[in-house]
């Protein structure tokens, strides 16, 4: 019995719209996209907080799964065959922007939205800019001029 699920057939990923190499799919990180963009519009748009605070954490398979998105056997198979040091990398960046909307949703619930909308610009969005970058096996920057400020965010979470 192998240890390692095995990556779905070339094109049943195109179809479900994942990276051949990382075996993961941007879709998931709507997730994310979605709260950092309400925070942005919180200073002109205070009624926004109801839904920024009611976002939660969701992983990898339960947004696919909770989404009814119409590949999600696909991606959810190519997940478990991801490389670990891929699905690693990706988690450790999604934990980081759990943690910094989590941040972002006590200030909004402190009043304080323009902080708020500040902080996901200067602190989600590189993290997501990076989230992005590893689902198209980039880590380091290498295409992304974001990715660096959102791997320095990462690092320094280590530090």
């Amino acid at each position: 019995m192998s240890l390692t699920a095995e990556m779905p057939a070339p094109d049943a990923l195109r179809a479900a719209n994942i990276h051949p190499e990382t075996g993961l799919a941007t879709d998931y990180l709507n997730h994310f996209n979605e709260v950092v963009m309400l925070l942005d519009m919180l200073p002109g748009m205070p009624d926004c907080a109801e839904d920024v605070l009611g976002w939660e954490p969701c992983s990898y398979e339960a947004h696919f799964e909770r989404t009814g998105y119409s590949g999600r056997e696909t991606v959810i198979a190519a997940w478990h065959a991801a490389p670990r040091a891929v699905r690693a990398h990706f988690e450790t960046l999604v934990s980081a922007l759990d943690d910094i909307i989590a941040d972002l949703q006590e200030r909004v619930r402190e009043g304080d939205l323009t902080g708020a909308a500040e902080a996901a610009r200067s602190e989600a969005e590189p993290l997501l800019a990076a989230a992005r970058a590893a689902v198209h096996g980039h880590v380091t920057g290498e295409t992304d001029p974001d990715q660096n400020a959102g791997q320095a965010s990462v690092d320094a979470l280590f530090v």
